[in-house]
């Protein structure tokens, strides 16, 4: 029952910051820890988001999976708690604690009510300081792990998206799942665990965002109680992963009657000068649904596809321009055919006026609708944080957004849509094409 009532109140307190302009605080702990906050104090309720940078891209050599693992580990027990008592402390507590991992960022997310703040977060800390990775917990989340390694070996989207990655970043952490492999995460120990955690949970990597009803000195108190502990220091990040991949195809045979096909060729950074402009041109590319000219080439006038999109991701080592379309056997040649006239065109022609007000009048008309929780403002508080993005970006964005001119955007496509640059990677039983090496 308590947890219904958080998410009212995580309702509730939406719908009161929504109508309200996001008010963004710098607060610094006296512990020298730094967070930015959105103060909101009508109702009893806060969200936190801390997250470090890296991610599982920090796994060392021959341990591809133990940042993934231990992340999943967190909750598993703490302290004096093992993962029954720990779940259950948090269920009486009616707080929400979520911890995830990604390429670049290893995240912890917390929600609570005001009144059962100080226990919240104490429990918390004993997840964030004092894991215990007991022995029967890691054999039950390798075990998780295995499972999901197993079944992204059966699953054609999957393989596309991995075989993409593999060819496009060679040695580099991108190149493999942060799942690891059956034979790395076997071998993982309860050792390798503790390490993981003190290479990515460190001070000098961390960013935290908080929304709710805490004041700055509030917030102080409890990132230094939190996070103060944390190593001052963790590994090393990984070098800049070079994109390896050359225009042409690669075919993996899989039988199943729809390939899946990953294409994609290097992006934009995301603070180049060019970014807002290639961000509008990709939403009238392949970012906007069915909006976009490739659902409307692809799949309103032909009739190839349930779905085609781009999209924009500059990742913090390499930075990538992708698509995803899954086409019948015998029409994804005629479907990857009409992608790279697209992509001629674009980088030909570029846009209309048409198309460029209505990218426009998409993105900021959207915009608001990302700020749809406390939770999803803390998030965005970490992530403007993590990209370097200016305290006052999102009174910014949509003028930004305005700004974009047609010229912008032919210059922005002849620069980044490079035809003879992009890679298609099909997996399936593909007539019509084969691999061009």
């Amino acid at each position: 029952m308590k947890r219904i009532y958080l998410a009212f109140f995580a309702l509730l307190t939406f719908s009161v910051i929504a109508q309200a302009e996001v008010k963004i605080q710098v607060v610094t702990s006296p512990g020298g820890i730094t967070a930015w906050l959105v103060e909101e104090h009508s109702i009893p309720f806060t969200a936190l988001e801390i997250r470090f940078l890296g991610g599982a891209s920090l796994d060392p050599k021959g341990k591809r999976g133990a940042i993934n693992l231990m992340t999943g580990l967190l909750e598993e027990g703490a302290a004096d708690r093992d993962a029954r008592e720990f779940a259950a402390a948090a269920e009486g507590l009616a707080a929400s604690f979520g911890f995830d991992v990604s390429d670049d960022s290893m995240s912890v997310s917390a929600q609570f009510l005001t009144e059962n703040r100080n226990d919240a977060l104490a429990l918390l800390r004993t997840a964030v300081q004092e894991p215990r990775f007991d022995e029967d917990a890691i054999t039950r989340v390798k075990a998780q792990v295995v499972s999901a390694i197993q079944s992204a070996e059966t699953d054609p989207d999957a393989i596309s998206g991995s075989t993409f990655d593999r060819l496009a970043f060679g040695d580099h952490p991108y190149a493999t799942s942060i799942n690891g492999t059956l034979e790395s995460v076997a071998a993982l120990t309860r050792d390798d665990l503790f390490a993981a955690k003190d290479a990515v949970m460190a001070r000098d990597r961390m960013y935290v965002g908080a929304v709710g009803d805490i004041t700055p000195e509030e917030l102080g108190k409890l990132l230094d109680n939190l996070l103060g502990d944390l190593p001052a220091v963790g590994a090393n990040m990984p070098e800049q992963a070079p994109f390896l991949l050359k225009g042409g195809t690669t075919v993996v045979p899989f039988d199943t009657p729809q390939s899946v096909v990953t294409f994609g060729q290097e992006g934009l950074e995301r603070h180049d000068p060019d970014f807002f402009a290639a961000y509008v041109m990709n939403t009238i590319l392949g970012g906007s649904g069915r909006q976009s000219r490739l659902m409307e080439e692809v799949r309103e006038k032909r009739g190839l596809t349930y779905g085609v999109y781009t999209y924009l991701l500059p990742k913090d080592f390499a930075a990538l321009y992708m698509g995803r379309v899954a086409s019948a056997n015998d029409r994804v040649a005629q479907a990857v055919q009409v992608i790279k006239d697209e992509w001629v065109k674009m980088a030909e022609n570029g846009v209309t006026a048409e198309e460029l007000e209505g990218a426009k009048t998409y993105l900021t008309g959207a915009y608001p609708l990302r700020f749809d929780g406390n939770g999803p403002i803390a998030n965005i508080l970490v992530a403007m944080q993590m990209d370097d993005l200016p305290i006052d970006y999102i009174k910014t964005r949509n003028d930004r957004i305005n700004a974009v001119t047609l010229e912008d955007i032919a210059r922005v496509a002849k620069r980044l849509v490079r035809p003879d640059d992009l890679h298609f990677v099909v997996v399936g039983q593909p007539e019509g094409l084969e691999s061009t090496e």
